[in-house]
């Protein structure tokens, strides 16, 4: 009788692909989508798709420096080579007159990810009154889904600092929500 294996953790996958590049292939196929997402949520969807395979590029080429995440998940590192990626192709463009602050966020794709046309311009403002890392740090634990820990490592802060700026960052926008004249807001309703 043989025994199920265990797939391998990222951390291993990174291992073993310092030797055999052909198993980098696995963390592309376990992380391509959530990366794409990332993406597509900070710039429009036909730069997302031609920068995803940059960004697995600069994994595959960085794969020999990287040291795991304790969490053992290669997102956090991916996220970071994302972000990078991100900001070299906001700094390529020519696009004159465009705050490069708020460059990198997609708004399109914030209004889809939200039920009503109110709460996105609501969400929009508040958003707009964060600093970029503490709406970085926001957005990486809110939509990315990940740990404080794992956000402070793709963004390359401590710990202490991610926290901070996420507390930061939520009670900025809690703020800014409540002061918005006629904001509906979801407590708000009954």
């Amino acid at each position: 009788m043989t025994t199920p294996s265990r797939a391998a953790s990222d951390a291993e996958i990174l291992r073993r692909s310092r030797l055999d590049a052909a198993a980098f292939g696995e963390l592309f196929d376990r992380h391509a989508a959530a990366v794409h997402r990332f993406l597509v949520r900070r710039i429009d969807r036909r730069a997302a798709d031609d920068l995803l395979s940059e960004v697995f590029l600069h994994a595959l080429e960085a794969r020999a420096r990287v040291r795991p995440h304790e969490s053992g998940s290669a997102l956090p590192w991916l996220y970071g080579i994302a972000r990078n990626v991100i900001r070299s192709h906001l700094r390529s463009r020519d696009r004159p007159g465009l705050a490069a602050e708020d460059e990198h966020v997609d708004w399109d794709a914030v209004d889809d990810r939200l039920d009503a046309g109110i709460l996105a311009r609501d969400l929009r403002h508040a958003l707009s009154t964060l600093t970029g890392i503490e709406r970085e740090v926001l957005l990486l634990v809110s939509w990315e889904q990940l740990t404080i820990t794992e956000a402070a490592a793709a963004l390359g802060i401590s710990t202490t600092a991610a926290r901070s700026r996420l507390h930061r960052a939520r009670a900025r926008a809690t703020a800014a929500l409540a002061a918005m004249p006629n904001a509906t807001h979801p407590q708000e309703t009954s």
